[in-house]
């Protein structure tokens, strides 16, 4: 037979408003010590995880708390790469065989914006060049501006080296060819003034024009290609990416930033129609004052 627990401790009457006690039972009440304790390791469990930055997880201390090792945003130069990378230059484009510069976005999947017969073959070399390096071996992603050239370019480096089509993930914008804005058009000689002006400033851009096409500063371009090398160390993790621009001056900008290089010399690194290179801040090549360093206006703010 149950025992009905019984106290002392007198009810209020029915019609009251007050809750009725707690009766006094030694399983129900905890010394203050003990209370104490157990409020310190509630509050443990409830205090939000980001205020124990330092803290491991230990599987035998039910009070350790996991903590995720995010990774930050992407830095110039950067720490360390989670992946590897390779830096291919389509090749030539039909307008570059006529010794035309042509950078304005409008006409960037246009058929007379692809490779020439001479730059299918600097592609094809290239290709191979990847094959030789190993850089597919096992897998790769291939990350080609939407340009025609590059596209044609990252198909061919698909066929070449055995990957899938699936595998080739265009790039829409921040790897379009640097704007040059009045010099489109031109001819390519005129390339010379757009990078002596480079050497002086990072921050200077070339003349604007009114047909759309974008005047890009170095700086500029740093910006785009930091925003792809952000995307690509969030997105993939011990991964072979091989990134295809259409044009030198992108692969300089973002080789310059990875290895530290100031960026008024990237120039310096100018790759090649259908050149590969391999991301190694080995290759970083002898320095030299920039312009900059030695150039004195005499006269300010006409400085010519």
């Amino acid at each position: 037979m149950v025992k009905a627990f019984t106290s002392n401790t007198s009810l209020p009457p029915c019609n009251s408003s007050e809750p009725p006690p707690i009766p006094f039972h030694p399983q129900f009440h905890l010394k203050p010590s003990t209370r104490r304790h157990l409020i310190t390791s509630l509050s443990i469990l409830i205090t939000p995880f980001f205020a124990y930055p330092k803290l491991k997880y230990d599987p035998l201390n039910p009070f350790s708390l996991p903590v995720s090792n995010a990774r930050g945003l992407f830095q110039m130069p950067p720490v360390r790469l989670t992946n590897r990378y390779f830096l291919v230059r389509a090749g030539e484009s039909e307008y570059e065989s006529l010794g035309i510069i042509n950078t304005n976005p409008v006409a960037k999947t246009s058929v007379d914006n692809g490779l020439s017969e001479k730059g299918k073959k600097q592609t094809v070399r290239a290709a191979f060049d990847l094959r030789e390096m190993r850089a597919c071996e096992g897998s790769c992603w291939i990350w080609p501006s939407i340009t025609q050239r590059a596209y044609q370019a990252a198909e061919i480096i698909a066929a070449v080296n055995g990957v899938n089509r699936s595998r080739i993930v265009p790039e829409y914008s921040f790897l379009d060819a640097r704007g040059l804005g009045a010099y489109e058009g031109k001819s390519l000689d005129t390339l010379s003034e757009v990078y002596e002006s480079d050497s002086l400033s990072p921050n200077i851009k070339p003349p604007p024009t009114d047909d759309g096409t974008p005047n890009e500063s170095v700086s500029d371009v740093f910006v785009r290609v930091t925003q792809v090398m952000s995307v690509l160390e969030t997105q993939y993790s011990e991964d072979t990416v091989i990134i295809v621009s259409p044009d030198s001056d992108n692969l300089t900008i973002l080789q310059a930033g990875l290895t530290g290089l100031d960026l008024r010399r990237h120039r310096d690194l100018y790759f090649g129609p259908g050149e590969v290179r391999y991301v190694d801040a080995s290759s970083i090549p002898t320095y030299k004052q920039p312009a900059s360093k030695v150039y004195k206006c005499l006269n300010p703010p006409s400085c010519t």
